[in-house]
Order: structure tokens, then sequence, then C-alpha cells
């Protein structure tokens, strides 16, 4: 239960301004389909992030505790850095449009999110906790959670969020996590 609650909330908050977010917003406003948007942020979160929590379920098994501890709490303080940083959207012209909203969605949420601190995230959750299963459907949730407001609001709720403060915030959080994991408080 720690696994899944702990990645749906790091992910749900390093989400929230992020460019996949950006990117449903643009989908959102572009295809007016928040249905077929929504299960194609599912289908390529579940799919990438499936492929991540196996990769850090794959090194977990390749380190020591200690050196895991260093790696993990190390990646954390990363993304604390990471998320401070703002998102900028993509080029919102896709040669995907002509097939539709789901599969233009589809490919360009899992294209997207290769290298994104939530992929990050979720390979390093993947390594620090004993069950993939609920590291992946947690990470899922979180940037379910995230997104289908992003989709649902479009432009209009985004252009109303403080940015600067959700990025200290997930910073905060990421930092804490980092720390507690490299002073050994985490389990």
């Amino acid at each position: 239960m720690e696994a899944f609650l702990a990645s749906t909330l790091v992910v749900a908050i390093a989400e929230i301004g992020d460019k996949t977010q950006l990117l449903a917003i643009v989908l959102a406003a572009r295809f007016r389909r928040p249905l077929a948007i929504t299960l194609g942020i599912l289908v390529a979160t579940l799919a990438n992030h499936a492929l991540a929590g196996l990769f850090g379920q794959f090194l977990g098994h390749l380190m020591t505790p200690v050196v895991m501890r260093w790696v993990v709490g190390l990646s954390f303080l990363s993304m604390a850095a990471w998320a401070l940083i703002p998102d900028k959207p993509d080029d919102a012209d896709r040669p995907l449009d002509r097939f539709g909203p789901f599969v233009a969605t589809l490919v360009a949420f899992f294209l997207v999110e290769i290298g994104d601190k939530t992929q990050i995230a979720t390979v390093a959750l993947a390594a620090r906790f004993p069950s993939v299963v609920a590291v992946v459907i947690g990470t899922t949730l979180g940037m379910m959670l995230a997104n289908i407001p992003a989709v649902i609001f479009g432009d209009i709720a985004a252009g109303r969020l403080p940015m600067k403060l959700i990025r200290a915030v997930a910073a905060a959080i990421f930092a804490g996590l980092g720390l507690f994991t490299l002073l050994g408080f985490a389990a």
C-alpha cells in the first residue's frame, strides 16, 4: 500500500505543470473529445510506466541496499531541482492528428513521457519498492489525477494555476523524499 500511495502522490504532484499536462490541454482544445483523450493518456501511461517500472525493478535487484539508498535519494534530489524548471508546450501541430484524438494522444503521450521526470520517478520508485505493479498503478493514477482536470478544464484552468508555487511544492516533496531516503528514514 505504501508503494501505491507514494507513487500516486509523487507523480500527481510532479505532473502538475509538466509538459505532458500541457500536451493534454493542447489536445483537449484541438480535438474537443475528452473521453478519447483521457483513454489515450491512460493507455500511453500504463505502457510507458510499466516499462519504466520493470526497468526500475531490474535496477533494484542489481544494487546493494546502501547503493540503492544513494541512487534513489540522489534521484529524488535531482527531480526536486528539475521540478523547479518550467516546462513549455511542445509544437502543437502533429502529423498524428489525422489518426484521431485517441491515437494522437496515445502516441504523443507515450513519446513525450520518455525521459520525463514522472517516468524517471517511476523508475526510482520501482527500484525502491518491491511491488512494481503497485508502483505502476500508483504512478498511472497520479498521472490521471493530474491530467484529467487538464483535459476537462483545458487552458482556462491552466491559466489560473499558480505554477511557480506548484513547482516549489513539488520540488520540496522530492527533496524531502530524497533527504529521508539518504538519511535512512525511508523503509
